[in-house]
């Protein structure tokens, strides 16, 4: 139902967002999906901040990025678990660059143990890195953007969030915590009059990142691993489009229907797709 609703407003053209002059802060920036993103942002007349612990690969995506047309690109070492190292580098950015309009919070963890194999030293590596890192870079910036009423926060969740799922709880909690953050954000910024700040949630299924581990869909029809590339024109499009929610594929949205469907329901649809052997085969070797 949302799917048809969607398709036949989408019938008629969205007024796209005009990024020129946009500062834009990507997080997770060296590889993968924070890579692609800036790559298909660089020829968009944007300044580029990259964030990153691994600086070799963030001056690569720079490089790239120039390649394609960025005429302002700033590189930053910033470990985004750490509180103190994201305000600082929130203050260099500031003082260096200006005030970030569009946050795209890339950075990310999966580490695939079952709950019992998880030491608390993982969860919180966990949350602090898919959440909370999450929460001191808005914390920033989004004063900045609520005083002149302009920005877009762009937060990278999960599918796994809306439901979920086998070797997944510690991950699946943090970005299903990000959802519910997300939604109260967008709430106060409306009913605050601030609604000159767009929020865009994505939630995708697997893609072919190192993060993934070479996990492989048993169900590609159904629930396909998109390449990054793909992953980041639909992230970017969604971005341009002020779309607040992108889930991905599109039968991920089965899983947004879990509080109507009966428990057992779900979990066949887990079977069917045959999800928890596909998670022990990418994250079951020592």
């Amino acid at each position: 139902i949302y799917l048809l609703i969607e398709n036949i407003i989408c019938i008629f053209p969205l007024r796209k967002k005009c990024f020129a002059g946009e500062i834009v802060l990507i997080t997770g920036s060296a590889n993968g999906i924070g890579r692609q993103v800036a790559l298909k942002m660089a020829p968009l007349g944007v300044t580029l901040v990259l964030w990153d612990i691994d600086d070799e690969g963030n001056k690569e995506t720079s490089r790239l990025a120039q390649q394609n047309g960025a005429s302002r690109v700033f590189v930053y070492h910033c470990d985004c678990s750490k509180k103190e190292d994201v305000y600082e580098q929130a203050d260099k950015v500031r003082k260096e660059v200006g005030d970030v309009t569009i946050l795209i919070n890339n950075a990310g963890i999966l580490i695939g143990k079952k709950f019992c194999d998880l030491t608390d030293e993982d969860f919180e590596k966990t949350f602090r890195i898919n959440f909370f890192s999450q929460v001191w870079i808005y914390q920033a910036f989004l004063p900045a953007m609520m005083a002149c009423n302009h920005g877009h926060l762009v937060s990278t969740a999960s599918a796994a969030g809306l439901l979920g799922l086998y070797r997944m709880s510690d991950y699946a909690a943090s970005k299903a915590a990000i959802l519910g953050m997300m939604e109260a954000i967008n709430s106060e910024l409306y009913h605050g009059g601030k609604c000159g700040i767009k929020t865009t949630i994505i939630c995708p299924y697997f893609i072919s990142t190192a993060l993934s581990k070479g996990f492989k869909s048993a169900k590609p029809c159904l629930f396909p691993v998109y390449d990054v590339e793909h992953a980041a024109n639909r992230i970017v499009d969604a971005i341009t489009k002020e779309k607040f929610y992108l889930i991905m594929p599109p039968a991920s949205y089965l899983l947004g229907l879990k509080i109507f469907l009966p428990r057992k329901a779900v979990l066949f649809l887990e079977s069917y797709i045959k999800f928890p052997q596909s998670m022990d085969k990418a994250f079951g070797r020592k």
